[in-house]
């Protein structure tokens, strides 16, 4: 029964998110594919993946035990402390502490969890805004 509740409400999300990407207004000048394309791609697979949870349910579906769903809590506060971080501290310093934060709760000690958290920062800073030239959120000290 928890897999049908949980495709059901995959494929509601994935309608609706669905319908608010084909919202997204396409300017005068786009690409052929436009802005449209990727979000509902996404809600594509989404509801393909709810529709077969919903016809493929697991007989006896294992949940975790309470420690883990404490794990789950901590990483969605982590998450969403982030995003509150991201325009206050940049992209550099809160990607270091989110990505540091869950790498040590995945397992890793705490001084590679915090070295994991500034190499894959810096990673994806040098990727995303020097290489491919993207805007990221810049905090007080400039990155």
């Amino acid at each position: 029964m928890s897999d049908r509740i949980l495709g059901s409400t995959c494929l509601v999300l994935a309608l609706l998110y669905i319908y608010f990407a084909l919202q997204t207004p396409v300017g005068f000048v786009s690409d052929p594919m436009g802005p449209k394309a990727f979000p509902v791609g996404i809600g594509v697979v989404l509801a393909i993946g709810a529709v077969y949870t919903l016809l493929k349910p697991d007989p006896e579906p294992v949940w975790p035990r309470l420690g883990r769903f404490g794990e789950i809590v901590f990483a969605v506060v982590v998450m969403v402390a982030y995003t509150y971080a991201l325009p206050e501290f940049g992209f550099v310093v809160s990607t270091s502490v989110a990505a540091g934060l869950l790498s040590w709760r995945l397992g890793a000690g705490p001084l590679a969890a915090a070295v994991a958290g500034i190499g894959i920062a810096v990673s994806i800073f040098v990727i995303f805004r020097l290489v491919l030239g993207l805007s990221l959120a810049v905090g007080p000290w400039g990155f």
